[in-house]
């Protein structure tokens, strides 16, 4: 199973058009958005991680490029600042992934990066900014979807 964290950016011409249901059925891929913006009549863009045999994957991205959606793969990754983070839990309410989880009985806020998915919703919630992007792309994709 392949597994790649994209963003793809729509042109206006195809932000009507049921893409990602197209990648599901025609080329038997699943997806997670992590976000997205995208109108009727202006260009797109979004945030995914897009799974599936290696094969389905090449011919899904293929299907995309051959449509006009640019693609761009992301070498993601978050990382916790363990100097900063005072343990208050409060990133695990919102990780979709069980990546940070509290360990019990100990009550210790604990970080799995390799189940982490680079959602970001952590870095939002943590008080203590101890949650950190650690890839470039980060900042641009912020700014575009502010």
């Amino acid at each position: 199973m392949l597994a790649r964290m994209l963003v793809l950016r729509f042109p206006k011409e195809v932000v009507d058009k049921p893409i990602v249901t197209n990648l599901v059925r025609n080329y038997n891929l699943s997806f997670n958005i992590l976000k997205a913006h995208i109108f009727p009549r202006k260009e797109g863009l979004m945030v995914m991680e897009l799974r599936g045999n290696r094969k389905d994957y090449e011919r899904g991205l293929k299907y995309l490029k051959d449509i006009g959606v640019k693609v761009e793969s992301i070498g993601q990754g978050i990382r916790r600042d363990d100097e900063k983070c005072y343990q208050c839990g409060a990133c695990t309410a919102v990780c979709p992934t069980g990546a940070l989880h509290i360990e019990r009985p100990e009550m210790e806020v604990v970080f799995e990066s390799e189940r982490c998915s680079a959602c970001e919703l952590c870095v939002k919630t943590c008080p203590a900014r101890a949650m950190i992007v650690m890839f470039d792309k980060a900042v641009e994709l912020e700014e575009e979807l502010a």
